[in-house]
């Protein structure tokens, strides 16, 4: 994973609290099918699943922003147990400054993942911006984190690792 800005990452990672996040292009590959008879099909990591789930259980709050209105990403959401959903999501800032009041959380304490132009609002705004390998050039440029592994292809779960790790690192030198 590369990091921008290394001499401020420790302490900004340190203080997050939250994953907000996009769903197309972070939690997939971007990458859709349609069935002859409308079906939407749409593939999910394992990988991502479990961080998100180690995230969950280590206190962390979790929200999917999605701009699209699928009821896959209800599912998901569902089996992680994920109850902060936006979907069909056109102003991902907006939903992102719900989501931090609802939880009585500062913005600087929440990562947000995304991998596109929609996503840039939001990015702009949180504490700590994290993108793909794959995102579009210009959201890569703009991100402090960018993970080595694709959308789809366990970029959360590298992401959501190097989060818990700092927790573990910040704990013990609490001690």
């Amino acid at each position: 994973m590369r990091r921008k800005k290394p001499d401020k990452a420790p302490a900004i990672v340190a203080r997050i609290k939250a994953i907000a996040m996009d769903v197309d292009g972070v939690l997939t590959d971007g990458g859709v099918w349609w069935g002859p008879n409308g079906e939407e099909w749409k593939r999910f990591h394992f990988a991502d699943i479990m961080g998100l789930s180690l995230a969950r259980k280590s206190g962390m709050v979790l929200a999917l922003i999605s701009g699209e209105a699928s009821p896959l990403v209800d599912r998901l959401a569902s089996k992680l147990g994920i109850g902060d959903v936006y979907k069909n999501c056109k102003d991902k800032a907006s939903a992102l400054r719900t989501f931090s009041e609802k939880h009585g959380l500062h913005l600087q304490e929440i990562c947000f993942i995304g991998d596109d132009v929609n996503d840039l609002p939001a990015l702009s705004i949180a504490g700590l911006s994290a993108c793909p390998a794959d995102a579009r050039p210009r959201i890569r440029k703009l991100c402090q984190v960018v993970t080595k592994l694709t959308g789809g292809n366990g970029a959360v779960r590298e992401v959501v690792d190097m989060l818990l790790a700092s927790t573990k690192t910040a704990a013990k030198s609490v001690r």
